[in-house]
């Protein structure tokens, strides 16, 4: 059976967020019809916490809760699945200069993936670094479609992806509680554990979805001397 994830959010164990988990599956909840999320992600920056539990909401709210870290390298900002014991005793997540190539090849020995994130934003993201030093070995996906991305950054992710041939994920970046879900990963497969999600990001089988409302568009009478190809 598909599974539909929001990867990439933030609670209020981030320092720029204040939106409570809880708060996210209510809004998640009363709005099944245009968010039909499966779980949520959550990515806090700079952290892990191994004794955060959210199983009461989810038996409550009857939506998946896991967890993952937001992490900044000398590449830009990467979200890292399946963190465990020795992956959070290998990097300091605290770091904001971590050697990105190292990351990706040490938590994909040790069980894990990374997924840079935003890659089109500015000094952030991953495709303003390759402009300038060489492009990162072992790269399986980047996330393609970001929710708080502004004009233009989600299609230079697009471009990246299209040059490198990376797989393509989803997520909503979520600050705030009306934010999440806007954009999320369409998998397949059946995940039910961060196990099988990590397993399923190198799979490969999956898809970013787009929630956000569509603004209507304004079609304007052209006339009809008027070239086809602009410029």
């Amino acid at each position: 059976m598909p599974t539909i994830l929001d990867l990439h959010s933030h609670s209020e164990a981030s320092e720029d967020s204040r939106a409570p988990v809880e708060a996210y599956l209510n809004w998640i909840k009363l709005r099944r019809q245009h968010l039909p999320l499966d779980g949520i992600v959550l990515t806090e920056h700079r952290q892990w916490n191994p004794d955060s539990d959210y199983r009461a909401l989810e038996d409550k709210y009857q939506i998946m809760v896991l967890k993952a870290a937001e992490v900044e390298t000398d590449y830009g900002h990467m979200l890292v699945f399946g963190v465990n014991d020795d992956i959070a005793s290998r990097f300091d997540f605290a770091n904001v200069y971590l050697p990105a190539q190292e990351l990706i090849d040490e938590v994909a020995r040790m069980g894990g993936i990374v997924v840079p994130c935003h890659p089109g934003r500015p000094n952030v993201g991953l495709f303003e670094h390759y402009q300038r030093k060489p492009a990162l070995d072992n790269v399986i996906a980047v996330e393609r479609l970001n929710g708080g991305s502004r004009k233009g950054e989600n299609e230079r992710s697009a471009e990246l992806i299209a040059k490198f041939g990376y797989k393509a994920t989803g997520g909503s970046d979520s600050h705030l509680v009306s934010l999440i879900g806007l954009c999320a990963t369409r998998f397949e497969a059946d995940v039910k554990t961060i196990e099988d999600l990590v397993r399923e990001l190198k799979t490969g089988n999956y898809e970013p979805v787009d929630f956000r409302p569509k603004r209507p568009q304004v079609r304007r009478a052209e006339p009809v001397e008027e070239s086809e190809h602009r410029g």
